[in-house]
């Protein structure tokens, strides 16, 4: 499970045996959050409030590299980073 960024401290990571919706995973000490790409939203899991906050927000304003990146993992490439 690759970073593909790191939020506020929260690591974003794709899997590579992701199944659909296209989705990411927050994780932040023992907190995991499955967040689904577009519409931006939890799947299950949990995050600290302003953690989750953060996250959220990122994740809307890069939807696209993040799409991108779902698209490279889907088709067995490993994501560039996105900042």
């Amino acid at each position: 499970m690759p970073t593909f960024a790191i939020v506020d401290g929260v690591k974003i990571q794709f899997y590579f045996d992701e199944h659909p919706p296209p989705h990411f995973h927050a994780v932040f000490a023992e907190s995991v959050a499955q967040i689904q790409i577009d519409p931006t939203q939890v799947l299950r899991g949990s995050l600290p409030p302003a953690k989750l906050s953060m996250v959220l927000a990122w994740a809307a304003k890069n939807r696209a590299g993040l799409m991108n990146a779902w698209a490279a993992v889907a088709a067995g490439q490993k994501p560039m980073r996105l900042q």
